[in-house]
């Protein structure tokens, strides 16, 4: 690819699209929409390799020279990361060709509305799909390397047969492959899902309890005969740990417990949970748009930017933790109970809150008000009040 004078007036429209975070946003959105393996991965990998191509790609259409070998270095690596996280080369390419389709709608769109002219979009747009044509090779390229490489390895072995036992029917997997890898179709299994970063270590330190770890959709997962202690898990990683059930619930069990790290990681949770214990954020997270609705109706007169405010809402969040105890939620802030009771009756007559009259709320009161409150202190600062 060169750039020719006619097609230098494109550099700072291209320049502004790459520093633009909603448009990063966008196409993070438009790969996980196209390809639904994409979207099981954490967004935040999705954009880190978009942000990315995005800059290397501008870099590259600066140059007269076009682009050099380095830089399809990060296209090369992501293609060698989708296929050890276990995205199929189609899922992988449909993202790429949703981003690809996007950055040319986007840059037509905005070089019609800066006044560039139409031969010289059309030109930019040739040398930009060349580009992109050679970055899907190296996708490809590096894809078909990582696969390659992760098939003579005796751990990716495992990965491949951990994938199958936890994505696909387990009743299909022989009995000797099975015994391979130390598992018995007759015994009982905990489903294991963490947050560690699955590129450094793809097996956690934790003693005694054996078992099978893989990297499946770009997270730490795997089976063990025991459950690790809660102190030999990192406190600052979240784990989400399952009662043991044998091989063939294993898939459903995955699913779920998938569903309930990703609640928890929501809900600020770390360290070691059941998914048990996590039932009722799992449940909760499945329904973001009623608990919009709920902050708004019973927090609607509070001000997300004001800090007395947020003081009182993060008070009545640790009262409710706590079991409704002044004593207690005093301990967990490190102030008086005087000022904990104060906060309650100011957050009552801004909100309505049931007031500290010496009667616990219900189940179904403190599920509600427990919900807006952790919904609101999530929200944006610039969300206005009622």
């Amino acid at each position: 690819m060169t750039t020719t004078p006619r097609t230098t007036a494109l550099v700072p429209l291209l320049r502004e699209m790459a520093a633009d975070p909603h448009i990063v946003d966008a196409l993070v959105d438009a790969a996980r929409a196209a390809a639904p393996e994409v979207a099981r991965l954490p967004a935040t990998e999705n954009r880190r390799h978009i942000a990315d191509l995005l800059g290397v790609g501008l870099a590259a259409f600066e140059r007269s020279t076009g682009p050099g070998t380095n830089d399809f270095a990060a296209a090369t690596r992501l293609g060698a990361d989708r296929a050890a996280q276990g995205v199929s080369l189609g899922a992988l390419l449909r993202g790429v060709q949703a981003c690809r389709t996007l950055v040319f709608e986007i840059a037509i769109e905005r070089g019609r509305a800066a006044g560039i002219t139409h031969e010289v979009l059309l030109e930019g747009a040739l040398e930009l799909d060349r580009y992109v044509n050679a970055l899907e090779r190296h996708v490809i390229d590096g894809y078909h390397a990582a696969e390659a490489e992760l098939a003579r390895s005796h751990r990716d072995a495992g990965t491949n047969l951990l994938r199958r036992l936890l994505l696909g029917p387990s009743a299909e997997v022989p009995v000797d492959e099975l015994a391979r890898f130390g598992l018995t179709p007759s015994a009982r299994y905990h489903c294991v899902v963490g947050g560690a970063d699955p590129a450094r270590r793809p097996e956690p330190r934790w003693p005694g309890c054996g078992g099978l770890f893989g990297v499946i959709e770009g997270r730490l997962a795997g089976l063990v005969p025991r459950p690790p202690a809660a102190d030999t898990v990192d406190p600052a990683v979240l784990v989400v740990l399952a009662p043991a059930v044998p091989l063939v619930r294993i898939g459903p069990t995955y699913r779920l417990c998938v569903a309930a790290w990703q609640a928890a990681q929501g809900f600020g949770r770390r360290g070691l949970h059941s998914v048990t214990d996590l039932a009722g954020e799992t449940a909760l997270a499945g329904r973001a748009g009623l608990a919009e609705l709920l902050s708004d109706a019973l927090l609607g007169r509070l001000r997300p930017a004001d800090e007395f405010h947020r003081e009182l809402a993060s008070t009545a969040l640790a009262y409710l933790d706590h079991g409704q105890r002044l004593d207690r939620t005093a301990a967990a802030l490190h102030v008086h109970p005087n000022t904990v009771r104060y906060r309650l009756r100011r957050l009552q007559e801004l909100t309505g809150l049931p007031p500290d009259d010496g009667s616990q709320l219900t189940v179904l009161q403190t599920l509600r008000w427990w919900w807006a409150l952790h919904t609101w202190l999530d929200a944006p600062l610039t969300r206005p009040a009622r």
